[in-house]
């Protein structure tokens, strides 16, 4: 099991056992544990009992628990939490804003042991009436669960990505000899995946369909199906499924098919001629091969989402677009000075052995308080550290950075002083989400106007699945970075994705460079970098626009262009 899935079971447990108002000491006890086993880089599941005791802040029942888990999936005392608690309960402790004492008063007093339950008091007016709640409270829970439920049956890509990758696998073993791909969602890399689809080349769909029924991830709807379609659902992931039986002689025709957008597949080009008429017109060998008898260059899944990718197909003039391999530097992540869960020095060389050029640190500016915000003491006690690493990692190269809050006004949280220390500035929103769309604009505009930002960092706040960004207008907003000169980060972790990919394309018509950052809290934070990557890529992203493909000499002239410009 994965690090990061023992670490979230700890944190649930800890959440539970304050949910049931138990002893603070041993909620405690799991919070650090979780906290400890955090800044682990190695694989938990390869450590022995030992080995998990001689890691600072994992004792010995933790330790165990750790054991169990890889064992048997979970740990006593979380069956045992979970057996107690009903599963709407569980379900409400993701709600953003309030925690498990907030939620233990909402079961208690109001009874309600499922979010159909809780959404159905607040649209009473119960749960107003609860001490310590009132009518912001009870709006904002009901705006979280009317968004939950829309949300529910759908995956982050990153989840769906690997259980898909899996489910392929599965089938391939199930079906020996037959040419099986990903296609819809996942293939196209879309941020939210809704259903796992795959292809299937073979020439005996009846004896293909009974060794899916045999797969136990797989549970097949009978009623949906059909001779040439197996449809139900992947229990691991939770997704709806989708699995097409082609003829081997038409596999590839299907594949294109499933792997394109409606809109990419229902566009005329020519003649009243659209993509999905050039696949069913006959057998193609590849989908290089559709798009060649189309005329046009190959369009890869990533764009095929009916924008202006067949017109640019026609006339040879698709992008080339950003490959990981690209990036020559990491911008944009936290240490220990803020929240993060590894030192400078340990998120440098991390950065440095995967291969990149220079880091750039951003941790947290003073507003953030919440997350260990950095005072203009603790800024100045950083950059004699990065001067002193520098020295010691060179020729790899540590870059000053913060991630300042932007204030309600606009403004950047420190003083000329202090911001004229630093080589960039990520400028960012954390606080007072709740904004109109004039008013987020307005704001986001003053803080690209003001001359220390360097960079626009997750431009709307969403965490996807979760909430809602704010609103706001990103043709000014773009327009606003276009004019001063500020880079629009795409934010590549998975809950964030922002800024959303359908902009991309408008950004880089604006001559607005990206860059890729991960917002890294961890070492493993760094491995989110792809996400940004294919996020870049399906707004046609290409390497020449991306800030951080730079080399660290060019990153460091224009990081010392852009001050000197600064009166």
């Amino acid at each position: 099991m994965e690090n990061k899935k023992i670490i979230k079971l700890f944190k649930l447990a800890a959440e539970l056992m304050e949910l049931h108002d138990e002893n603070p000491f041993k909620v405690r006890s799991y919070v650090n544990g979780a906290a400890a086993l955090e800044l682990v880089e190695e694989p938990l599941a390869l450590k022995s009992q030992a080995e998990l005791e001689g890691i600072t802040g994992v004792g010995k029942s933790i330790a165990a628990r750790v054991i169990e888990i890889e064992e048997t999936g979970s740990f006593t005392e979380l069956d045992q939490l979970l057996s107690v608690t009903p599963p709407g309960v569980v379900e409400m402790l993701r709600i953003k804003g309030i925690g498990p004492k907030k939620v233990r008063t909402l079961w208690k007093e109001l009874g309600a042991e499922t979010v159909e339950e809780l959404l159905d008091a607040c649209e009473q007016d119960k749960v107003s009436k609860l001490k310590g709640f009132g009518a912001k409270t009870q709006e904002n829970i009901r705006q979280a669960l009317l968004f939950t439920q829309q949300n529910r049956g759908k995956l982050l890509y990153a989840e769906a990505e690997s259980a898909a990758q899996a489910l392929l696998e599965q089938v391939q073993q199930a079906i020996p000899g037959a040419e099986v791909a990903l296609a819809g969602d996942v293939r196209r890399c879309l941020e939210i995946v809704e259903k796992l689809e795959l292809v299937i080349g073979t020439d005996n769909p009846t004896e293909a369909e009974a060794a899916l029924n045999k797969l136990d991830e797989l549970q097949q709807d009978e009623l949906v199906s059909g001779p040439k379609v197996w449809r139900g659902k992947h229990s691991l992931s939770g997704l709806a499924t989708e699995i097409r039986f082609a003829n081997p002689a038409n596999f590839q025709n299907e594949l294109f098919i499933r792997s394109a957008s409606p809109e990419h597949l229902a566009q005329v080009f020519a003649a009243n001629k659209n993509m999905l008429t050039v696949a069913r017109e006959s057998s193609h060998s590849s989908e290089e091969d559709i798009y060649a008898s189309a005329g046009m260059a190959y369009i890869a899944p990533e764009l095929r989402e009916g924008t202006n990718e067949l017109q640019l197909a026609m006339e040879n003039k698709l992008p080339t677009l950003l490959e990981l391999s690209d990036l020559k530097g990491i911008l944009h992540n936290h240490s220990t000075y803020s929240d993060g869960a590894h030192t400078l020095e340990q998120m440098a060389t991390y950065c440095r052995d995967m291969g990149y050029q220079y880091l750039g640190i951003s941790d947290h500016s003073k507003t953030a308080a919440y997350a260990g915000g950095l005072r203009e003491g603790d800024v100045l006690r950083q950059q004699k550290e990065i001067d002193q690493l520098n020295q010691k990692l060179a020729p790899f190269k540590i870059f000053k950075g913060i991630e300042s809050d932007i204030l309600g006004d606009g403004s950047l949280d420190y003083e000329e002083d202090i911001l004229k220390t630093f080589d960039f500035i990520v400028a960012s929103i954390h606080s007072n989400l709740n904004m109109d769309e004039q008013k987020a604009t307005a704001r986001l505009i003053t803080a690209i106007e003001n001359p220390y930002t360097t960079m626009l960092g997750h431009p709307t706040g969403r965490l996807l699945l979760r909430r809602e960004g704010y609103p706001i207008n990103h043709k000014m907003v773009i327009d606003a970075c276009s004019a001063n000169n500020v880079i629009i980060e795409i934010n590549s972790n998975p809950w964030r994705l922002d800024i959303d990919w359908r902009w991309v394309y408008y950004a880089l018509e604006k001559g607005v460079m990206l860059s890729i950052n991960p917002d890294a809290h961890h070492t493993s934070g760094y491995d989110d970098m792809r996400y940004g990557v294919l996020v870049g890529r399906k707004g046609g992203l290409t390497k020449e626009m991306t800030f951080n493909a730079k080399s660290v000499e060019e990153v460091e002239a224009y990081f010392k262009a852009r001050k000197e410009k600064i009166k």
